[in-house]
């Protein structure tokens, strides 16, 4: 099983509905702060579910949600399918989307899953859709000093504060014995320090920002704004 298996089916990631719809409603509303207008064409890459997609369409001119996984996309399709704001998107048919015609593309809790070849392959992809002005932002991004015990720490402060301390700590023993953690130990997930990311991104085009509030609730790991840089702006 690879990242794009595994995510392609119920898993046990989130410790209970209450964590799952918490952490999306966390993640809309810190995407839909990022909205630059009302007009914007608005792209969240690697979306996930979107629990709460439709009050982030609701922010901008049109939302597109793109996913890898069939069985998320046939999810939002059920969902959101009758909500004209909303484009649902396999990753292989961005490239369907016309060029600079995005206002802001938001990447978030994805690039742990993605190699270095994979990264540098997709920010050429996204830097052909932004329009000169956009801003790509990509977020959760996790610094190689963070454990996986630092990422635990913060689900239980985040369970505390949220009222599902008890589900949280028995989510993370189920997970310690999932797929998700025989994935990670076979396979690892992708690490980036505050310089790798800004060097990734300007040699992908882009004069790019740490962000110092991270998207979503993990604080230990990072956000990065970025604008497409072009000849004619040098």
């Amino acid at each position: 099983m690879n990242w794009r298996d595994y995510w392609n089916q119920d898993t046990p990631i989130y410790a209970g509905e209450r964590h799952k719809l918490l952490h999306y409603r966390l993640v809309a509303n810190d995407i839909a702060g990022l909205i630059p207008s009302p007009k914007a064409r608005v792209l969240d890459y690697g979306c996930g579910e979107a629990l709460f997609a439709d009050r982030v369409a609701a922010r901008c001119g049109h939302l597109y949600l793109c996913d890898a996984a069939p069985l998320v996309r046939d999810r939002l399709r059920e969902r959101l399918g009758g909500n004209s704001k909303v484009t649902i998107l396999a990753t292989e048919e961005l490239s369907d989307l016309e060029d600079a015609s995005l206002d802001l593309i938001v990447v978030n809790s994805l690039l742990q899953y993605l190699s270095l070849d994979e990264l540098r392959t997709v920010l050429e992809i996204w830097r052909g859709k932004l329009k000169a002005d956009g801003k790509l932002v990509i977020a959760d991004v996790v610094p190689p000093d963070v454990s996986p015990v630092t990422d635990a720490k913060a689900l239980l402060s985040f369970a505390w504060k949220g009222g599902f301390l008890k589900s949280a700590m028995l989510g993370l023993a189920r997970t310690a014995l999932s797929d998700y953690r025989k994935i990670r130990d076979e396979i690892g997930l992708s690490h980036y320090s505050e310089a790798e990311m800004i060097e990734i991104l300007r040699d992908a085009g882009f004069a790019p920002e740490r962000v110092e509030r991270n998207l979503g609730h993990n604080q230990a790991r990072m956000t990065f704004a970025a604008r497409p840089v072009f000849p004619t702006s040098l």
